[in-house]
């Protein structure tokens, strides 16, 4: 008790002064409310942290999962997308290659046509030429017998029209060759 009376006997100013039930005092509630927190408060924060820290980790994890699935999924596009422009470029060559096969055929099918219609014209030109030559042909034979007649001042009948007519062809057709 002397030492506590000593104590409170020093000057309540002085800083170095030191007393011993306090300090005792202070360091046993130190040691029950460090024993407290240890026991109770630190494990149930630690608990705590860790769960966030795994939380954060598993997110962290998932997050460079989506993004592995997205840059996978974004080449995969990208392919499927130069895929497409491919086959549409193909497409597009032989459609082209098609039509222009078509032209040709068209083409073709339109000059053999024209060939056709030529030698047809020809083929007509040549027929309407000869019937004209064969008629002009017969026309001068019968002019020719009315003047002979005409000239001799008989009259011819038909036998020797038919004959003169013939005659005169033949003749044509020898001077003509």
């Amino acid at each position: 008790m002397q030492l506590l009376l000593l104590a409170s006997s020093d000057a309540p100013g002085n800083p170095v002064s030191f007393e011993l039930l306090p300090a005792i005092t202070a360091f046993v509630v130190f040691g029950v409310a460090f024993t407290v927190l240890a026991v109770k408060v630190w494990p149930t924060i630690g608990k705590a942290l860790d769960e966030r820290n795994a939380k954060i980790k598993g997110e962290i994890k998932a997050a460079e999962e989506a993004r592995a699935a997205a840059k996978s999924a974004q080449s995969e596009f990208e392919r499927s997308l130069a895929n497409a422009r491919e086959e549409a470029a193909n497409m597009i060559k032989q459609a082209r290659a098609d039509a222009q096969r078509v032209a040709d055929e068209l083409k073709a099918r339109n000059d053999q046509e024209l060939a056709e219609k030529v030698s047809r014209a020809n083929a007509d030109i040549e027929a309407a030429r000869k019937a004209a030559v064969a008629d002009l042909q017969a026309q001068s034979a019968v002019l020719a017998t009315e003047i002979a007649g005409k000239i001799l001042r008989r009259q011819v009948n038909d036998q020797d029209n038919a004959r003169l007519v013939q005659e005169s062809l033949q003749e044509l057709a020898s001077g003509r060759r």
